[in-house]
Formats: C-alpha cells, structure tokens, sequence
C-alpha cells in the first residue's frame, strides 16, 4: 500500500523500545446517495472517518468491516486502497499506522458506540466527498489527538478524490 505522508511533532526517538505501535483500518465508505458517513466528535469538535485499530488475529479487511459495522451500522464491500499514512504522537510515544480503503455501503443500520465513544459525543453525518474535504479542512479540533486525525483524514479525503474522478 502506498505511503501517503508521515506526520510527526517530534522525530521518532532513537530507542524504539518504549515505543508503542499501533495499526487501523479507515474507511471512506460511499452510500448509493454518493453520500459518506464522517463521525463528529462534538466534545473535540472535530470529524473523523470511521475506522479504529486491528486488533489480534484481525486483518486489515476484517477490522475495517467490524470498525464500520460498529460506528456506522453499516455494512461495507471494500473497492480499493487509498493509502496509508504514519503518525508518530510524542506525547504518547505512539507510531500509529492507519490503512485506508474505499468502498460502497451495501445496507444501513444503527452505529454501536462504546461508552468513550459516547462520552466524546460521536455522531454520523453524513455528506458529500466535497462538503467532506470541506467540512474536515475547517475543523478546530481542541484536543491533540484531533489534530493529528485531522491531518490525516484530510490526506485520505483528498487522495481518494483523485482516485474515484
């Protein structure tokens, strides 16, 4: 898959022992309205696409079809990668890899948000490609991890536009 960017605040530190890593799978998923669903984390004010990490004896396509199941109610076929982009939060002394794909929503349903979820107050809206990349752009995310999602998922937004025109 291709890299798309590394985003860093800091250099990643020479002694990658105490680093944790972390991968995800997202998605940029199109209902037959051409509408995708973007999740707004109201506490936060800022939106991401749906998808979260892979956890054991996941793959990427199995994590990202129970990711989207879970915060979207959807069900998805998977059309193609975007990319995937590299994070390194130095807070966190974090390097996170997220893998992005494309896809169509094959039936809806009703997101099951876990109680952190809830708490951030996460809810579906559900735009245009182009309202998206707008809507992304213009966020002022007020947390450090909002930052860092924004960046990416701007990235995502952006290249999977060039792919579908």
């Amino acid at each position: 898959m291709e890299l798309l960017k590394e985003i860093k605040n800091k250099e990643f530190p020479n002694d990658k022992s105490t680093l944790k890593t972390r991968e995800a799978s997202r998605a940029i998923i199109f209902d037959k309205n051409k509408l995708i669903p973007l999740l707004f984390v109201s506490k936060y004010n800022y939106h991401k696409l749906p998808g979260g990490g892979i956890e054991e004896g996941e793959n990427k396509a199995k994590a990202l079809i129970r990711e989207c199941l879970e915060e979207t109610g959807s069900e998805i076929k998977v059309n193609g990668e975007v990319g995937k982009i590299i994070e390194f939060r130095s807070k966190w002394n974090l390097k996170q890899t997220s893998y992005c794909y494309y896809g169509k929503i094959t039936s809806k349903g009703e997101p099951d948000f876990t109680e952190n979820e809830l708490n951030q107050g996460f809810k579906i809206v559900w735009l245009s490609l182009k309202e998206a990349i707008s809507k992304v752009e213009n966020d002022k995310p007020k947390n450090y991890e909002g930052s860092f999602i924004q960046k990416r998922d701007i990235i995502f937004l952006k290249k999977v536009a060039q792919i579908i025109n």
